[in-house]
């Protein structure tokens, strides 16, 4: 008995095909980072390191800090007449910002406004590449190939931190610079008459109060949900004999002569932490002592403290008209406090006025 079903078994086995080809090719997602990345996280040690060295080694970084500080804008040293004319077809460098909560402003007919709040912090710009040295990693197709060899590269760095934190190649590619090593770096596709020399600092003055900007930030990370939390189903009825199925997709048509699942389907999983953009975001206030824009709406991806890059909208209708700081605003002593869209109403003025009688 126990041979006979021992050749059942062998003759059912010789029947089913199996396709070992998915687990032969299926490989682990591996992490692989860019031509240009270099290593930033390090194993923190402090062997070797006593207290007098600690200390020194504060004292250099401070006084670095205090240097890179007051050094001056490279831009004050170019002369109006070298800089290049903007056109709407140039391309300019963006800002590195953080999302610091929301705010409500007013307009002028009394119409409340949600806003966002993103901080510019100690953006300075790091580095630049060329055209013809640039080589974008990604590219669709001739055509968009064509264009981006018309484009330079310019690396932005954001919030200095201590350069014993980080490894020492990361470091390095603050050297020609002469700055501090930063927390976070972007890199921006610009034109070459927007060329702005290494070390120059950015402001949240880039932009003017009344500009549409595109936001590209990561979404909150909400973890693996369900169907209708990722996907906004219905879900099954509550009562009348549904039994442990009132969250669930239900069938997802794979029987018949598909029999399989097709990629796409709308099925459990991870959601959020991807990189999204937003376009055509109006600016509605500019703060110059802290650098933080307000801009409509409280759709910015990320939570609060997550960073965003800012940079000039793409939108056919939303474009500049007029030329914008170009290629950024240097810096003035003499600033106002506060630049408000036309539309909005500033606190410091009358809204409503009364005449006497």
């Amino acid at each position: 008995m126990a041979v006979g079903n021992l050749n059942l078994l062998r003759n059912a086995l010789s029947k089913l095909r199996i396709d070992h080809s998915f687990t032969r090719s299926y490989q682990k997602p591996r992490f692989r980072p860019p031509y240009w990345y270099e290593s930033k996280e390090r194993v923190g040690s402090e062997e070797f390191i006593t207290q007098e060295n600690k200390q020194f080694i504060e004292e250099v970084r401070q006084d670095k800090l205090q240097h890179q500080t007051a050094l001056p804008s490279p831009l004050v040293n170019i002369e109006p007449n070298q800089t290049a004319q903007w056109n709407p077809k140039t391309r300019r460098v963006g800002l590195i910002a953080r999302k610091i909560g929301n705010y409500p402003l007013w307009s002028k007919d009394g119409k409340k406004m949600q806003t966002t709040l993103l901080q510019v912090v100690d953006n300075h710009v790091i580095k630049y590449t060329p055209p013809e040295e640039f080589k974008p990693m990604k590219t669709s197709g001739p055509v968009v190939w064509k264009e981006k060899r018309k484009l330079g590269c310019m690396l932005v760095g954001s919030e200095t931190i201590d350069p014993s934190t980080v490894t020492k190649e990361y470091c390095g590619l603050f050297n020609n610079t002469g700055m501090l090593p930063k927390r976070l770096l972007c890199r921006f596709m610009v034109s070459p008459e927007s060329y702005i020399p290494p070390g120059t600092p950015l402001f949240a003055t880039h932009f003017r109060a009344g500009d549409y900007i595109d936001i590209r930030a990561k979404t909150l990370d909400r973890g693996f949900q369900g169907v209708m939390k990722r996907w906004g189903f219905k879900g099954m009825p509550a009562s009348h004999g549904v039994t442990k199925t009132h969250r669930r997709p239900g069938n997802i048509g794979a029987g018949g002569e598909k029999a399989r699942v097709w990629p796409g389907t709308k099925m459990p999983g991870h959601m959020g932490n991807r990189w999204r953009t937003i376009r055509g975001v109006k600016i509605l206030r500019i703060n110059t002592k802290h650098n933080v824009i307000w801009t409509l709406g409280v759709a910015i991806p990320g939570e609060t403290g997550a960073m965003c890059y800012l940079f000039d909208t793409v939108l056919p209708l939303k474009k500049h008209t007029t030329s914008p700081p170009f290629p950024t605003q240097p810096y003035v002593a003499d600033l106002p406090l506060e630049y408000y869209d036309p539309s909005v109403q500033p606190f410091y003025e009358p809204s409503v006025s009364f005449e006497e009688v």
